[in-house]
Formats: structure tokens, sequence, C-alpha cells
């Protein structure tokens, strides 16, 4: 059996009566992009400092290449780091900030300098070598941020909520630039992030994070299409869930009504019974509309448009169901056939039994 890269063994964090992680494990390949994603308070920070050596666990280890990195102190472990605060020397020159690990390492001068302008090449800013950081706009400060944690090729690189102080535009920017220095220098990188879409652009696998523990561990898709818990369906996309009741159990598929007395048939839901009460859920762009008429296999649900939305390349629809329930419904325009409402008006909301995805009613 291969020896993973880096292999996070029942890690438990406490402070006092209050546990911040509890039983984390984790075995990540070499090379690979692992993102921790959750809300505030999850463990994903604490789990990376542990990491870090910032923070020493209750329980568990942490292995990296087999060995325990908990008796190295945190500034022997080689690790790279980058914070959301750039933390850039402000007395160093933008080169100098990038030798700055480098000189303490006592290199020789031709391999800093060599080093120092693989670096900045990596990160596009070779023009800016001799610029003071506070000449910097907070995209390229946080690139040299980058370029000095990588300067001494470390096996390792955590990256902690970076580009959470940038705006939108500029942080899809960099969310680029990181990707393709991964792609070019093969370097396995743990990064944290409480933002959905940045943990699925960049990852190539995402840990989410959920009360100190690991609610589910997977691709972007995994986690996407296949959400493992209630938790997971509401925190990766947007997601409808819809109440109901079983009525009936057929091997791996169930029957449920829903409150207005609407019968969904087909859905898949293993280890459901009959009577339970149920959490159905339905991403906004897996719903259509169905046609005067149109009948067919698959779910059905009658329904009111409230509002109409043009997003560029996809309509979203607020609609509510019979008893009140507010639905969400994203439609590419490219799929449009002939239009849609553009005003409130009764509508059938359909979609296919398996794009459903069925939980327990209080939560799981």
């Amino acid at each position: 059996m291969t020896t993973p890269f880096l292999s996070i063994r029942s890690i438990t964090k406490s402070y006092g009566t209050a546990t911040a992680v509890q039983d984390v494990s984790l075995d990540i390949a070499k090379g690979e992009f692992v993102t921790f994603l959750g809300p505030s308070g999850s463990g994903k920070s604490t789990t990376l400092y542990v990491i870090a050596g910032f923070q020493e666990p209750s329980a568990g280890d942490v292995l990296l290449a087999g060995s325990s990195l908990l008796p190295v102190p945190s500034n022997k472990r080689n690790i790279g780091m980058v914070f959301q605060r750039y933390t850039l020397f402000p007395h160093l020159s933008v080169a100098g900030n990038v030798a700055f690990p480098l000189a303490v390492r006592r290199r020789p001068r031709a391999e800093i300098d060599a080093r120092v302008a693989a670096m900045l090449r990596l990160v596009r800013l070779e023009p800016y070598a001799d610029r003071m950081p506070a000449q910097l706009s907070g995209g390229q400060q946080q690139r040299v941020a980058l370029a000095r944690a990588l300067a001494y090729d470390p096996p390792l690189l955590l990256m902690d909520e970076p580009l959470s102080a940038l705006d939108k535009k500029l942080r899809e920017e960099i969310q680029f630039e990181i990707k393709r220095i991964h792609n070019e220098m093969g370097v396995t990188i743990l990064y944290v992030t409480h933002d959905q879409e940045e943990a699925l652009r960049l990852s190539d696998r995402i840990a989410l994070f959920n009360h100190g523990r690991i609610e589910q561990i997977g691709s972007g898709r995994d986690l996407y299409d296949a959400p493992a818990t209630r938790f997971a369906a509401g925190f990766i996309g947007d997601s409808n869930f819809l109440p109901g009741r079983v009525t009936r159990v057929e091997g791996a598929e169930i029957e449920a009504v829903l409150p207005d007395g609407t019968l969904l048939k087909g859905l898949p839901a293993s280890g459901r019974r009959a009577g339970e009460a149920i959490a159905i859920m339905v991403r906004p762009d897996h719903l259509a509309i169905a046609g005067d008429g149109e009948e067919g296999p698959g779910m059905v649900l009658p329904a009111t448009i409230v509002d109409t939305t043009f997003l560029g390349d996809a309509i979203h629809l607020q609609a509510k169901t019979g008893w009140g329930e507010g639905v969400s419904v994203r439609i590419a325009c490219n799929t449009l056939a002939g239009g849609l409402p553009d005003h409130p008006g009764p509508i059938r909301l359909r979609w296919a039994a398996r794009s459903s995805r069925v939980y327990p009613a209080a939560g799981g």
C-alpha cells in the first residue's frame, strides 16, 4: 500500500470544554490540491494550524512522507504559508521579500538571485522587483506573498483564506493564477476558504467541514451531484428543499406526498421508511417548466411564478408552491424554445427523479 504524502490522523483540538476539531482524518496525495471548505467556526483553519505547527492537537497525529510532524517546531517544518493578510515586510522590496526565506536559510547569493527571478517570473511580477509593498495593489501583494512562500521549494503549501480581502474580479484573477502555478509546480496545496465557488474552481478534492468534523470529502462534482447530507446539499450550490412524507417504499425507490397532495413517484431513497417525514432536495438548474399538456416520466409540481429575473446567460424564476413554499428555478437562456412567462401566473415545474436527493426532515 502506498504511503500517503500527508496523513491527518484522528486530529482533535479542544479548548477547555469546547472542541474546535473532532476526530478529523484525511490522506492527501503528493501534488494534490485539497480545499478545506466550511462556515466560520467549522474547524477548517484550526486543522490547518495544527498541520503548520501553530496549534498543538489534543489528540491525533500529522505525518508528512511517513514521519510525524508533531515533534518538529513550526519553523523547522519547511512548510510554505500564505495568509489572508499579506504579511510582506514593508521595508523590503518585492525581490527582497521573495529572497527573505532563502537568505535566512543561508543559500548562496547566486542561487537566491536565480530563484527570486524564477519566482517573479512565475507570478508575472518581473517588472516590479524593485518596488516596495506599499506601491503594489492588493492582488500584486498577494502574488508576492505566494512567490515568497514557494521560493524555497516547500513540499507543502498551506493557504488560509488568502483571497478574502480582494474584490470579486481580482479574486477570480488570482484564483486562475494559483491554479496555473499549481499545475506548473506540482506542489501539494491545502487551501482554506468559506467560498464554495472558490473551492469548486481550484480543488482536486474538497473536504467540507461542519462543527469540527469533515462532513463529506470528494471532488466538486461529487459534492454537488451527490451530497451525502442535507448540510452538504445546502452548503454546496443552491438547493430547494420540499417537505414530504413517505407513502410507499419499493426497493431503493420511494413514493412521497407533498403538503399540497402532489404525489412524487420513483424518488431514489434507500433506507427510508413508510410514514417518515423527509426533505426532498432539487437544484434550481434541474427544474424546468412543463409545457401545456406535457406528460411523461419525472416529477411534476404545480406552482405560481412570483418573480422573473434576467441574468444574461440564464433566467431566474422565483415560484411559490400551493402550500406557500418558495422555489428557485434557473433556466439557461440557450435552452429556451418558446420563451417564458414574464408575469406572475400558474406553471408546472418538472424535473428528473434521479436528480432528487432525499434526507430526513430533521436534517442529516
